[in-house]
């Protein structure tokens, strides 16, 4: 096995759109595969250690196969511009891991799948075993695009210790979460951390977390963009208002945000659950300052909870955001060896897998049809951290992980089950929430306005689509 590295920089939180020349084909089968005993294998993840594990995987995959796998690294942030050009050339890999929502959907839309041997995997498998929105979401009406491997849910994580002691419930609908911001607020903690950076896809994310739960779509079944409803104006007023009246002052990142909340200084934050080895101590350049954590750098971990799911007033029911990653075969896949290798990562090598990154690599396939709870109860052992190694059940309570591994069965997200993928993946590039949740932020406009701000720029985007 041989393992090299494209692209450079960090992973991003999200990929961007994919905007990808047609395959010019050709009729080799095989793809960039060399012979039926040898596969390449593009992996979107480009930090050392990860693909170190990986190598491990692909290696005993080898050993036990026979099939020679070609393991290469790709950083997200690269990810379009390889697959454009690998496209193009007709040398596209024959399997593709971590692969986004956003990055499926788009490969679809440019006939670069194996569309079919998703769907035999799945089965193999027993559908069953696996997480039904996760299922859903990387489904294109009744075709199976891709195998979803792990998710990561968006959290509003809180401070137990201050809630309990206000007499206050969990923050999981819009009053609530109001609520417990105005009564926390002070001149020490701020009653939320959240961002409001424009060019930041992590304001968009964190918009749509909570604009699921109040019943605001991207899209309406017809495809046709509804940001300008009212739930979505609702949506809009209800975060400015919060980050105006009861956040810290200036625009706020992935970075400032979990800053404040680690020093002490929110009582609430919206965060991935990547959040949680380092708000346990376990990363040495993202600690815990909290004043109780000079003492015990665990505080914060052991006094937050989590929510996942959140309701507005204007919802149905409560809904939750995150992003499912999963393992596509390309069109022109060796299909016996790569279906063969996707397999064996989500079996014999799926614990090995999720161990890659226990708190953003939740599992959504959860056990086998002989053990139902194998792999999430596998997954709540497994050391997570980067400086420091230990079982997130070290550090958080039997609730929370429950809330966190049960995710991806209640992931939602704007636009895939409309088919508008591609349209996600392009307002992912250009960010237009996020422009308009910023300028009512900073005091411009009404929540109306700044949803028929977002309305005309997704609008644009999508007819620039067609």
């Amino acid at each position: 096995m041989r393992a090299t590295s494209i692209g450079r920089g960090a992973a991003a939180v999200l990929a961007g759109s994919i905007a990808l020349a047609a395959c010019g084909g050709g009729d080799d089968s095989s793809g960039g595969s060399q012979a039926a005993d040898s596969i390449t294998v593009w992996v979107v993840e480009d930090i050392a250690d990860r693909v170190t594990a990986i190598e491990a995987i692909t290696d005993a995959f080898s050993q036990s196969s026979g099939v020679d796998v070609e393991l290469v690294s790709v950083a997200e942030n690269d990810f379009d511009q390889l697959v454009t050009s690998s496209a193009a050339a007709g040398d596209l890999p024959d399997v593709i891991g971590a692969t986004s929502l956003a990055g499926v959907q788009s490969m679809a839309v440019n006939e670069l799948l194996d569309t079919e041997t998703p769907a035999s995997i799945v089965d193999d498998l027993g559908e069953d075993t696996f997480a039904q929105a996760a299922l859903e979401l990387t489904r294109d009406g009744d075709v199976q695009l891709a195998v979803p491997s792990d998710g990561w849910p968006q959290l509003m994580v809180y401070r137990k210790d201050l809630f309990d002691a206000a007499g206050l419930e969990p923050p999981t609908t819009f009053d609530a979460i109001t609520t417990a911001a105005e009564m926390l607020d002070g001149d020490a903690v701020a009653g939320i951390a959240a961002p409001t950076i424009p060019g930041d896809a992590f304001t968009q994310q964190s918009f749509e977390y909570f604009a699921l739960g109040n019943g605001c779509e991207l899209v309406d079944d017809e495809g046709t963009v509804t940001l300008d409803s009212p739930e979505c104006a609702e949506t809009f007023d209800f975060y400015a208002n919060l980050v105006r009246d009861y956040s810290v002052a200036g625009n706020q990142d992935v970075d400032t945000t979990r800053a404040t909340y680690f020093a002490g200084q929110a009582a609430m934050v919206v965060w991935s659950s990547f959040i949680l080895d380092e708000l346990a101590g376990l990363r040495n350049d993202a600690l815990p300052t909290c004043p109780e954590c000079r003492a015990d750098p665990t505080f914060l971990a052991q006094n937050s909870g989590v929510v996942t799911a959140v309701q507005g007033p204007s919802g149905d029911e409560p809904a939750s955001y995150g992003e499912i990653t999963s393992w596509v075969l390309t069109a022109d896949s060796a299909t016996d060896p790569a279906s063969e290798f996707v397999r064996y990562v989500m079996s014999d090598g799926y614990v090995d897998w999720l161990a890659v990154a226990p708190e953003g690599r939740i599992p959504t396939r959860q056990g086998t049809a002989d053990d139902p709870e194998e792999y999430v109860t596998a997954w709540e052992g497994l050391d997570a951290g980067v400086d420091t190694l230990a079982p997130l059940g070290d550090f958080y309570d039997a609730e929370t992980l429950e809330t966190v591994r049960t995710s991806p069965e209640t992931i939602q997200r704007w636009g895939f089950e409309q088919g508008q993928g591609q349209l996600v993946g392009a307002t992912l590039g250009e960010l237009p929430v996020a422009a308009a949740l910023n300028e009512l932020v900073s005091g411009s406009g009404t929540g109306e306005e700044a949803a028929q701000q977002a309305q005309d720029a997704v609008a644009e985007i999508q007819q620039s689509l067609e």
